[in-house]
C-alpha cells in the first residue's frame, strides 16, 4: 500500500534507478523476483513487494515536507528510541524523538545484485555520533526482505543505545488482526503508564495499542487475507503499536487501518551495551508464513 506517484515511479522503472520522490533521493528496484524501494533520507526502506505478491509494508500517501520524516516502511530509530535517549549527546537530552538515523541522509555504499535478489549497503553521509557508526544491509528476494541495523563504538568508552526497526505492515483492516507468538511474554503497557502485565493468548487488535513486549520470539500476523512472519535477531523488545483514532497528522482516516507496527527493538527492557571496538546487530525479517 503506496501512494500512486511512487507506484508510478516504480512501474516505469526497468532494473534499478535512482530517482526523487517527494524531494528525497530514492533507489528503485523492479526486478524479476519483485520491487524494492529505499530512501537515502533516513536509509528506510519505502516498499517491498515480492513477485506475485502485494506490497508487505504500509507508507503514508500525505508525506510530511523535508526535514520531516516519512511515516511507513522501516524506518530506523537510532542511536535511540523513543524517549529512551542513552545516547544522546544533544545539551538536555532534548535531541530528536526516535533519534538521529531516519533524519540524516545515508549514502548507497554497494550493490550485489544477483539472479534470486539483492543486497544493499548503506551508511550515513555524514557522522551522527562521536561514540557510534551505523551501517544498513537490506536483503531482499521473491520470498523475504531482510534488514540489519548495524552499531559499532568507535570510542575509548562503553556506551548504552537503545534502537528500533519501526516495520509499518501493510494489512486489509487492522481490527481484523491477529498477532500470535506473543502469548505468555510479559509486557509494558505505554497506554497505561508502563503498566507491566503478560499476554494471554493472541493478540487480537480492535483498539488503540502501544506495547513493549519482553520477547526474542518470532510473530505471525494474520490480517485475514494474508499471513507474514516477523522475525528479528538481537532484540527481546518487541514493540506493537497503532494508533486507532488518535492519529498522527501525517496519517489520512481512511488508510490509518492498514497498517500495524511490529518493531524489532532494544528498549528500557534490553538495552544494548557496547565496550569499546564492540558491534551490535539489530535486524527484521519479513517472510511468508
Amino acid at each position: 500500500m503506496i501512494p500512486d506517484s511512487l507506484n508510478q515511479l516504480i512501474k516505469s522503472t526497468q532494473g534499478q534507478q535512482t530517482t526523487q520522490w517527494e524531494g528525497r533521493d530514492v533507489v528503485l528496484f523492479n526486478m524479476p523476483w519483485g520491487e524494492l524501494v529505499v530512501s537515502l533520507q533516513g536509509a528506510q526502506v519505502l516498499h517491498f513487494c515480492p513477485a506475485g505478491d502485494t506490497g508487505w509494508l504500509w507508507l503514508t500517501p500525505t508525506p510530511q515536507a523535508l526535514p520531516g520524516a516519512i511515516r511507513g516502511g522501516i524506518p530506523l530509530c537510532w542511536p535511540w528510541f523513543a524517549d529512551e535517549r542513552y545516547s544522546d549527546e544533544s545539551p538536555n537530552h532534548n535531541g530528536p524523538f526516535h533519534g538521529l538515523a531516519r533524519h540524516a541522509e545515508w549514502r548507497l555504499d554497494a550493490v550485489d545484485e544477483h539472479a534470486e535478489g539483492i543486497e544493499l549497503h548503506l551508511s550515513p553521509a555524514q557522522p551522527l555520533h562521536t561514540l557510534l557508526t551505523a551501517r544498513l544491509v537490506v536483503q531482499a528476494n521473491a520470498q523475504r526482505l531482510n534488514v540489519e541495523l548495524i552499531s559499532e563504538n568507535i570510542g575509548e568508552t562503553p556506551i548504552k543505545t537503545s534502537g528500533a526497526l519501526h516495520t509499518y505492515l501493510a494489512v486489509a483492516d487492522t481490527h481484523q488482526c491477529r498477532l500470535e507468538g506473543l502469548s505468555g511474554a510479559r509486557y509494558l503497557d505505554k497506554l497505561r503508564d508502563f503498566a507491566e502485565s503478560e499476554q494471554q493468548g493472541t493478540l487480537a487488535v480492535q483498539g488503540a495499542v502501544d506495547r513493549i513486549y519482553h520477547t526474542n520470539e518470532a510473530v505471525l500476523l494474520n490480517d485475514g487475507e494474508r499471513s507474514l512472519r516477523i522475525g528479528k535477531q538481537s532484540s527481546d523488545s518487541t514493540v506493537v503499536w497503532h494508533p486507532n483514532n488518535d492519529l498522527p497528522s501525517d496519517t489520512p482516516v481512511d488508510v490509518a487501518r492498514h497498517f500495524i507496527c511490529v518493531e524489532a527493538a532494544n528498549t528500557r527492557l534490553d538495552p544494548v551495551w557496547l565496550v569499546p571496538g564492540a558491534q551490535h546487530l539489530l535486524g527484521t525479517t519479513l517472510s511468508r508464513s
